[in-house]
């Protein structure tokens, strides 16, 4: 017999509900049924709903988005992200609908100005920007890019990932320009 995660299972179950019903309306006795398990082994592996939900984004579209991040990669690593949030479009729109979504939003954004920080420093040497111009410019960024992704999810995905990440991609290329020139003189 395979092994099953039950981590997995529960996740699963929790994502086929939030299809269904709002992420406020779900219970930890619903995502038990669904995942046809018991209450205490839900417990077990989860606190509550808003961890499974902040593991669950983590795991499936922080982790790819994180691992091997660079200057050289990220369109696609963005690429890879939103084609995730696509995929499960119901499950992340639903999710930004909740008492939670104002979390979810100021986990992407934080995490986005920290990705932005360190790639700055990439393409203009650690030393070469002021650290409180470099927390600015990544800020700057990181809330246009959120914003935009934000935005995308909550008016239902319209645009394809490719159309989203060509855009970002043009507007960083050519603000890298200027920034380059701005510090590199």
């Amino acid at each position: 017999m395979p092994y099953v995660d039950t981590k997995d299972v529960i996740s699963q179950s929790f994502k086929n509900l939030m299809e269904k019903k709002s992420f406020d309306k779900i219970t930890i006795s619903d995502i038990s049924d669904e995942a046809k398990i018991n209450r205490q082994t839900f417990y077990y592996h989860f606190h509550d709903k808003y961890e499974l939900l902040n593991t669950i984004f983590y795991n499936d579209v922080i982790v790819e988005l994180i691992d091997g991040f660079s200057i050289d990669n990220w369109a696609e690593k963005f690429l890879t992200m939103l084609n995730t949030l696509k995929k499960d479009s119901k499950f992340y729109k639903n999710a930004l609908h909740t008492s939670y979504g104002g979390e979810f939003r100021a986990y992407l954004l934080n995490l986005t100005q920290k990705l932005l920080y360190n790639l700055i420093g990439t393409l203009t040497g650690e030393n070469s920007v002021d650290d409180l111009d470099r927390v600015y410019v990544a800020k700057f960024f990181a809330y246009g890019i959120t914003g935009t992704i934000i935005d995308w999810i909550t008016t239902g995905m319209k645009d394809s990932p490719e159309f989203i990440t060509n855009h970002l991609k043009d507007i960083i290329d050519d603000c890298k320009i200027l920034i380059v020139a701005k510090y590199l003189k």
